[in-house]
């Protein structure tokens, strides 16, 4: 049962708070929970329709749109529906670098400058307008709701971007109090902050969790090492984003903290793209947005095959992401969900391309292939795997008493035989592994995987 508060922030704080902003969050997330439910063609012709008024104002405002059209001899009414896409060529990193001034439209609303963490290479500087803003909440908290909880719930962020601890002034810890939301910073993991988080979680008793994947699940290992029960709180949910949940994960955050595992997919760059649901899909944000899945040569792929995500945002017009490639690999389904929404469904997120790994013989596999034969030995406490090349990969381990002598002729073993005998695997010993400059954590990076390509590159 929603109490008194959170009532009064969902239907008048934050409301009002988005108005001041100039967002025009409210509307479209009223508007959202109806089309949730709109059958599949209906949701599908009202992606035609603003598709065509996306690239009708990309063409008369947006000088590199203009620009790509006239080369190629289009005219805006060219692009009709999803399936009038291939005629525009990918939007990629390179070419927002490259044009970053000429994708701003001469008409934008509000633009503000934004960039990604970085964590698969160098940050990616562009710019979102108050109409993107406005629908990525609006998607973010119809999702929420799914899981009974609402906007001014007690809620604990576990987070890592130096862009929402960058803004911590005056005006932003009144907000989170107003909205009682707390931050609490995930680049520093040590055992007397791990201590600290739990103190907080269980003085706050959240109703919701939202953060890293890895932080959650380290949070909720320390806890459970500490003998520390956290399933008492009354927490309903924890959301998990920003990077790849596994199945240990989902188990461990679910059973330590006594709650469902909520993922969700998205960038900054690219949008809020897909939820999950109380049922188990994964719904896909397409009342504001088209996802194509293309193979290596580019070309769309059907429903079931993995391959890259491409994303065209419909609310992007003040700086348009259209067929933009975000190095993501999944797999569009052909099911329904039996929630009964009309939302399609990504059937798996296999993870970023750099989360796969190449062999010797030039075989690409997912890095979950290396992952398992490191995770369960006793005594591993942290490792990473990184291929530096298809001679060589490395894997950072922190380990402790537990850790058989034999292991480490356990690992270099079961990569020879994943990698190739002749692949040089070397275990090197720390005290603990850095998280990328964004506070994620990443067990398998590839140098392989992102200058040679991978499955849908």
């Amino acid at each position: 049962m929603t109490d008194l508060y959170t009532q009064l922030v969902a239907r008048c704080l934050f409301p009002l708070h988005e108005r001041l902003k100039r967002h025009t969050t409210t509307r479209v997330l009223r508007r959202m929970e109806t089309q949730q439910w709109w059958p599949a063609e209906k949701i599908a012709a009202l992606q035609s329709e603003r598709l065509r008024r996306l690239v009708d104002r990309a063409y008369r405002q947006v000088p590199y749109y203009r620009r790509l059209f006239d080369e190629r001899g289009l005219g805006p009414g060219a692009i009709r529906c999803a399936a009038d896409l291939p005629k525009l060529p990918f939007l990629t990193k390179e070419l927002i670098r490259t044009h970053q001034e000429s994708l701003k439209a001469d008409d934008a609303q509000g633009l503000a400058r934004f960039n990604t963490g970085g964590s698969s290479g160098e940050p990616l500087i562009f710019f979102i307008g108050r109409e993107r803003v406005s629908h990525d909440v609006a998607a973010k908290w119809r999702a929420t709701r799914w899981w009974d909880v609402d906007i001014g719930d007690p809620e604990i962020v576990v987070w890592g971007s130096p862009i929402e601890l960058g803004a911590q002034g005056r005006l932003q810890q009144m907000r989170d109090r107003l909205l009682r939301t707390r931050l609490l910073p995930a680049f520093e993991m040590s055992e007397q902050k791990l201590a600290g988080f739990i103190d907080a979680i269980r003085r706050m008793r959240p109703r919701m969790l939202f953060g890293y994947p890895s932080a959650l699940a380290l949070i909720a290992g320390h806890a459970e090492s500490q003998g520390q029960r956290l399933d008492n709180l009354g927490i309903r949910v924890a959301f998990t984003t920003s990077e790849r949940l596994y199945d240990h994960q989902r188990e461990q955050i679910a059973q330590v903290f006594g709650c469902p595992v909520a993922n969700g997919y998205g960038g900054r760059d690219a949008g809020f793209l897909a939820h999950e649901c109380p049922k188990g899909g994964m719904h896909i944000t397409a009342d504001d947005l088209i996802i194509e899945i293309v193979d290596g040569e580019g070309r769309v792929l059907p429903p079931g095959e993995a391959g890259e995500v491409v994303v065209t945002h419909l609310a992007t017009g003040d700086y348009p992401f259209i067929r933009y490639r975000t190095g993501d690999i999944a797999v569009l389904s052909e099911r329904r969900c039996p929630c009964g929404r009309g939302l399609p469904l990504l059937e798996e997120i296999q993870g970023r391309t750099t989360d796969f790994v190449v062999s010797r013989n030039g075989t690409v596999m997912h890095g979950l292939a290396l992952i398992y034969v490191v995770r369960d030995l006793p005594g591993v406490r942290e490792f990473k795997i990184v291929q530096e090349s298809l001679d060589l990969t490395r894997i950072l381990l922190v380990s402790d008493k537990d850790f058989p002598r034999d292991a480490e002729q356990t690992i270099v073993r079961g990569f020879k035989q994943r990698l190739g005998e002749e692949v040089d695997i070397r275990v090197e010993w720390v005290k603990a592994i850095p998280k990328e400059a964004s506070g994620k954590f990443r067990y398998v990076v590839s140098h392989v995987v992102s200058r040679e390509g991978c499955p849908g590159r």
